[in-house]
């Protein structure tokens, strides 16, 4: 099937303008972006080249070097590649999904953690569908999906953390429910369904979602055979998209950036700090454990706020492999601890250790993760994948690390849409492009 692409319809223009100038006014306010946006693009006469976007979730920096993904590596290869890309802090996989469409730290964006909890909506975690599906939890960023509607273009997600709530009242045009029994080869088989719709109909930025590599990452350490396994099963599922795209003549007339939210380090059995045994836990709320340890008052009333405060002196003293801190006093580089939904007290584990305690672990029936991520960003085990391939980018180039919030920009660019208020900066990755 040859790919066209048609011109916006005038009436389409003019709403979404009119929309622009009458309702965004009303949304909750966004954060002051850390770079100023760039300027409002042309609206262009036509659509633009699709862009999709795909999520290796858990694909380390250097698992690229491995050899077992010869289809990435093909890609790498003829087009961009960087030499890692950096998570946002905390490097977990729903903050950092939601900052590459939004382009804004998880600071800014209120998905400050897979675990959380809000004053007024409650409480957040990823097996919680009512919460995940509210789209109050997400509303403090515009996802690109969003954007790319109120100017005419179509979008459709796989999977993307953030697609199945109504954001701002929205959702992308096209979106599954998330069901981890939905196979990578089924996965690229919707993908390439909904690029075979009418041109009227097909999307133009679109969202791709693979979950194997992190599953077989935490269950089995990052060194497994089973991640090996994971990483040729997924690079397999590549290889069948790029053979769709080339059935379809597609393949050179797309965009295509492939991503994963953080990398992971391996954890052995022994190394597990049990929070039960640090502090009382039954006179706190435990917001979450893993990695990144969250608590906040039981209760506003002084004697529960002394006694809190006093918890948090002792842990914010040196401790054995774990970092603790009242969130006024996070590090400033890790952009951290200014969203009302960060818990009052962090504690962060050292790679290759995380928090555990004893109902937590009865509760696992023992069994403890042999991966873990959400550790300090610079680490290298938490360094992301970045490869770009399609008509917008250089061929074989490879460029140096560069924060993952700048993704957004790029994408915002190849789509010839204005931005929303970001932390990204366009012109740290402006040099890839042709």
């Amino acid at each position: 099937m040859k790919f066209s692409f048609r011109p916006f319809s005038i009436r389409m223009l003019f709403c979404a303008l009119a929309m622009l100038s009458a309702g965004c006014a009303t949304q909750q306010p966004q954060p002051v972006a850390t770079h100023a946006p760039m300027p409002a693009p042309a609206i262009r006469a036509v659509k633009p080249m699709p862009l999709l976007l795909i999520s290796i979730d858990g694909y380390r920096a250097d698992y690229l070097e491995r050899g077992l993904s010869p289809t990435l590596a093909m890609l790498a290869k003829s087009g961009v590649r960087a030499a890692s890309m950096q998570p946002s802090f905390p490097s977990l996989t729903f903050p950092n999904h939601y900052t590459l469409v939004t382009g804004l730290r998880p600071d800014h964006h209120g998905i400050v953690n897979n675990s959380m909890s809000d004053a007024q909506l409650g409480k957040f975690s990823l097996g919680n569908r009512a919460a995940v599906s509210d789209g109050r939890w997400w509303s403090q960023g515009t996802p690109l999906w969003e954007t790319a509607g109120l100017y005419g273009l179509k979008s459709a997600t796989m999977f993307w953390p953030g697609s199945e709530a109504d954001i701002h009242g929205k959702h992308p045009d096209y979106w599954k429910p998330y069901d981890g029994k939905v196979t990578p080869t089924q996965r690229v088989e919707q993908i390439l369904a909904w690029l075979d719709l009418p041109a009227e109909q097909r999307p133009s930025f679109l969202t791709l979602y693979f979950d194997a590599v992190d599953h077989a990452n935490h269950e089995y350490g990052p060194d497994a055979p089973e991640v090996r396994k994971a990483l040729r099963e997924t690079d397999a599922a590549l290889a069948l998209l790029v053979q769709g795209l080339k059935q379809r003549q597609l393949f050179d007339h797309i965009n295509l950036i492939v991503v994963s939210d953080h990398g992971i380090a391996k954890v052995p059995r022994k190394n597990v700090i049990m929070f039960d045994k640090l502090i009382p836990l039954a006179q706190v709320e435990t917001v979450s454990l893993g990695v990144l340890a969250g608590f906040n008052p039981k209760s506003s009333d002084a004697a529960s706020m002394q006694s809190f405060a006093k918890l948090t002196a002792k842990l914010e003293e040196p401790q054995n492999h774990m970092q603790c801190w009242d969130k006024s006093r996070v590090p400033t580089r890790l952009v951290y601890g200014s969203n009302p939904r960060v818990p009052q007290l962090l504690c962060l584990a050292d790679v290759g250790w995380h928090f555990s305690s004893t109902s937590e672990l009865a509760k696992r029936k023992g069994k403890l993760s042999l991966g873990e991520h959400g550790y300090d960003n610079i680490d290298t085990d938490m360094q992301a994948t970045f490869v770009a391939h399609g008509p917008a980018f250089l061929e074989g180039i490879q460029v140096k690390a560069f924060p993952n919030v700048d993704v957004y920009p790029l994408m915002i660019h190849l789509l010839g849409l204005p931005p929303a208020p970001s932390d990204g900066d366009f012109d740290a990755v402006k040099g890839m492009l042709k």
